[in-house]
């Protein structure tokens, strides 16, 4: 059990910092009691770029990082233990707030600074550094879950090892594993041999308003507060299995469909038209006009729609007033995106039509409100980031495949600024269910690969 602990100056301790503040920090200077580097190939006083060579093998048979790397294995009742309590934490979009606090507690106790910035992201950076102008590599996972355990014993440890409830794997893997990540370096320095400043900074990041209607409104704020320079790569860790490499970030567009009227008694006023009658006409004429393809080819991108809320009505007596529904659109294509968005506008005018048409009472009306859009983007097939990670599942024996998801990283792919998402290894299934369930089996080569690549990308 790890019991490190670090007491960190009453600065940090505000509930709220400005971001830049935050990333003021540097890497910790050269210990001059520390040996040379006992890599093979490596020798005392070799230069960055003799490190910057360096291949994950090597980096993976120091002393420092091969303790850092069994750390892992040899603390996994410590992890299952993190991963259990932060689950228990409700944290449904919007009310991130106690586990962000809880989050940012564990940051500092493991000896790291750690503070909310004005979005409530937590952010946490290495302590007692000298001021640099170092780039950051930013290892991420979101802190919110589409639902949310009402008891804590929603979060259930189940008999054969697995653990079953709201949000255990998206994103309470991704949280497990960046504590996982803080604590594993606190205790071994993965990078404390080598003698010379590194070349970037790294710095933990627990978002918040990545599911749902949060519209990646933590990403947003992270990507655009600051000078997009600073960032050398975005790791967001999302889930659980590392199979996939989520490289092309998935378009998506979200809207709310309102139809209105003047309702009545549905016998005294039957000639008033139906708002809820509108609105299950939009429905059915907009799926009507989409034939998308579940597959994806060149001439056919692949696309998708979900009607996930629809509401109206007060009584079954009562003539609705009111009816509305939220619509979900994806694609890999903007201008297939763009398409569907004009659909479903021609779905609501010729449905508001067909239903006035046929009553010749009061009239309906229908507003469509664009509540989110998530941008696309691609990360290059030779950019360095990829590259790395390819090194790291090579060496891992991971057999890894590059994907399109709709994620945190969308915002920093679609500003030009490296990153992907991955998943920390383990098992996992029914997201965004009651019945969401995880299993660490596998969960320690997901942390080998995390700590591996950032350690690389750190060179």
């Amino acid at each position: 059990m790890l019991v490190t602990t670090t007491v960190v100056s009453n600065q940090f301790l505000s509930p709220r910092r400005s971001f830049p503040e935050l990333l003021n920090c540097s890497l910790p200077l050269r210990d001059p009691s520390l040996s040379p580097s006992s890599a093979p190939g490596l020798n005392p006083g070799d230069g960055p770029s003799t490190v910057q060579n360096l291949s994950v093998q090597q980096l993976a048979a120091t002393p420092a990082m091969a303790a850092c790397l069994e750390w892992f294995r040899r603390e996994r009742a410590w992890i299952n233990e993190q991963h259990l309590k932060l689950c228990r934490m409700p944290a449904p979009t919007f009310f991130e707030d106690k586990r962000a606090a809880w989050m940012a507690e564990q940051f500092r106790a493991l000896g790291w600074q750690a503070g909310l910035d004005r979005a409530g992201n937590v952010i946490a950076t290495l302590p007692d550094r000298t001021a640099q102008n170092l780039p950051a590599v930013a290892v991420t996972a979101h802190l919110d879950t589409v639902l949310a355990p009402r008891t804590p014993e929603d979060i259930r440890p189940m008999g054969d090892g697995r653990l079953e409830g709201p949000g255990v794997a998206d994103n309470g893997a991704g949280l497990t594993a960046l504590l996982s990540v803080a604590a594993a370096w606190t205790a071994h320095s993965p990078l404390s041999e080598f003698d010379l400043d590194l070349s970037a900074a790294p710095i933990l990041i627990a978002n918040v308003g990545e599911e749902g209607e949060g519209n990646l409104s933590g990403f947003r704020y992270i990507c655009r507060s600051a000078d997009p320079s600073i960032w050398r790569a975005f790791l967001v860790l999302d889930g659980p299995g590392v199979e996939h490499i989520t490289t092309r970030a998935l378009a998506s567009r979200r809207f709310e469909i309102q139809v209105s009227g003047a309702g009545g008694h549905s016998w005294r006023d039957a000639q008033n038209a139906n708002a809820v009658h509108a609105l299950s006409r939009i429905v059915t004429l907009f799926s009507d006009r989409m034939s998308l393809s579940d597959s994806g080819t060149d001439s056919a991108p692949r696309s998708s729609f979900n009607f996930g809320i629809f509401d109206g009505g007060a009584s079954i007596n009562s003539i609705p007033n009111e009816a509305w529904a939220k619509l979900d659109l994806r694609s890999e294509s903007a201008e297939t995106l763009d398409d569907m968005a004009r659909s479903l506008n021609e779905a609501a005018e010729e449905a508001a039509t067909l239903e006035n048409r046929r009553k010749t009472g009061t009239p309906v009306t229908t507003r469509i409100k664009e509540i989110g859009s998530r941008p696309g983007g691609q990360l290059p097939e030779h950019a360095p980031l990829l590259k790395t990670l390819h090194s790291v599942d090579q060496f891992l024996g991971i057999r890894s495949r590059a994907d399109c998801s709709s994620t945190d990283a969308n915002i920093p792919l679609s500003l030009g600024i490296p990153a992907v998402s991955i998943g920390v290894g383990g098992q996992g299934g029914g997201a965004h269910s009651p019945g969401e369930w995880y299993s660490a089996d596998g969960r320690e080569v997901g942390l080998r690969r995390v700590m591996l690549a950032l350690c690389k990308l750190l060179l």
